[in-house]
């Protein structure tokens, strides 16, 4: 599908239903697990302030929603969603929500993040202007501009260092006003995960991203680098609580992630052997399941074992 023929196509006003799944709600720990972790480490340090984090896990989810919202619109424009899409029904290829809405709602998402950032801005200052503004640019030139990261090798980059050091260690900052070498060790599990989701994105739409120009990792380096990309954002995420037990002088409760070591050898199992490309969208789903579990139970550890 062009963007050319479906333009002029007048559509009908997007039901509830249709703007909820384009926001990928399966997807939404990425931006709930950076913040909680955060606050987590600022709870344990005793710095933690309800207000603002609160109003950083809004922020949060509006720049991830917004940036779910923009690569909906820019990859119809580029003509990356193609009828054979394996993955999550698009909103903006099917028809269901016209070009110009989404555009409007990717606009109008970013704003009132902006927006809301001010207020954090007041309470921590210019590097929390600075983290907001760049967080928005990154997230529409994921897949918008002339240099579209996801198009060209980037994305993971891109995601884990926003989703992992800038959403941690910037949620521990506007609690704590410092940077903490301890939030930069946990971005580092959190990243990962992150990162994880979107390399299962990828191995699944390898071929058709290769049909239509997208070079993403997978295109660059092929299926067996993706698949020991995801084996290496794994181990990175289970070195991280024995970093805190053994290294920060944290109580044995950081170590409860440890009993999900199980369940992750069965996801990367299923990545390494899968071959039907149509099974690991329900690969993706349980990546981002575990990383929101992997979150909840690091996060009562570093409160519990601070």
């Amino acid at each position: 599908m062009n963007s050319s023929s479906s333009d002029s196509v007048s559509r009908p006003a997007a039901g509830f239903g249709v703007w909820i799944e384009a926001m990928r709600p399966k997807t939404l720990a990425a931006a709930f697990v950076p913040v909680l972790i955060g606050g987590s480490l600022a709870y344990g340090h005793d710095q933690f302030l309800w207000i603002p984090t609160t109003i950083a896990l809004v922020c949060a989810f509006l720049i991830q929603i917004g940036t779910n919202f923009a690569n909906d619109y820019f990859d119809f424009k580029k003509g990356a969603d193609t009828p054979n899409r394996l993955g999550f029904k698009r909103a903006t290829a099917n028809g269901l929500i016209s070009p110009e809405a989404m555009l409007r709602a990717t606009i109008f998402t970013m704003a009132i993040a902006f927006v809301l950032g001010l207020m954090l801005v007041i309470h921590g200052g210019w590097p929390i202007l600075l983290i907001g503004l760049l967080s928005i640019v990154f997230g529409i030139a994921y897949t918008g501009g002339p240099f579209p990261l996801g198009y060209n090798g980037l994305g993971d980059v891109f995601v884990f260092i926003f989703f992992g050091f800038v959403a941690v260690m910037g949620t521990y900052y506007i609690n704590a006003f410092e940077w903490s070498a301890q939030a930069f060790w946990a971005s580092i599990a959190v990243g990962a995960l992150c990162t994880n989701i979107l390399v299962i994105n990828n191995l699944r739409d390898i071929e058709e991203d290769q049909q239509t120009g997208k070079r993403t990792l997978g295109v660059l380096l092929g299926e067996k680098a993706l698949k020991a990309e995801y084996a290496l954002m794994l181990a990175l995420t289970f070195a991280i609580p024995p970093h805190f037990y053994f290294q920060e002088g944290y109580g044995w409760q950081v170590l409860i992630p440890m009993v999900l070591l199980f369940p992750a050898l069965i996801l990367l199992r299923s990545v390494i052997k899968e071959e039907d490309k149509t099974k690991l969208n329900d690969t993706l789903e349980h990546t981002a399941q575990f990383m929101g579990i992997f979150g909840i139970f690091f996060a009562a550890g570093l409160v519990a074992g601070a």
